[in-house]
């Protein structure tokens, strides 16, 4: 198998960037491209105290899966590719999101995991609750790059 997607429950089972470098190595890779996303402290001009993200597990990791397998058809099948984002409340630093891709070159690795963010971030029923330090929350949509990251 050369996909792993989940949705974990960060309080007891926080995500892992070596566990995806391990699962997308192979002894015909050249390369392996790794994005971790953590919980910044500042977001919009607001002070970011903690995150809480839910998530409908089934259906995320099908989307994931099936972002995916688009990712192999574009960029190969010996593409190997991991996806965990994490479900729960979140503190400032903690990591939301792993993905990995492992590939014979790093054109292919870094185009599949850019590519693993920017659909995840706007396709998968993620839902996101920031929650700031003046005691506010909102919920965020997620989106693709706009100008910042």
């Amino acid at each position: 198998m050369n996909t792993h997607v989940e949705v974990r429950e960060f309080d007891s089972n926080p995500l892992d960037a070596a566990e995806a470098l391990s699962f997308v190595d192979a002894a015909g890779n050249g390369a392996g491209s790794l994005f971790v996303g953590v919980v910044r402290n500042l977001n919009q001009g607001r002070k970011v105290r903690a995150v809480s993200y839910d998530v409908f597990a089934p259906l995320a990791e099908q989307g994931f899966a099936e972002i995916c397998s688009e990712a192999q058809q574009k960029w190969g099948d010996d593409l190997r590719l991991y996806v965990a984002h994490a479900k729960g409340r979140l503190q400032v630093g903690d990591i939301s999101i792993v993905l990995a891709a492992g590939s014979p070159h790093r054109a292919e690795a870094f185009a599949a995991c850019r590519y693993l963010i920017e659909e995840i971030k706007t396709r998968s029923p993620i839902w996101k609750q920031e929650h700031y330090m003046d005691g506010d929350s909102d919920w965020v949509k997620g989106h693709a790059l706009c100008g910042h990251d």
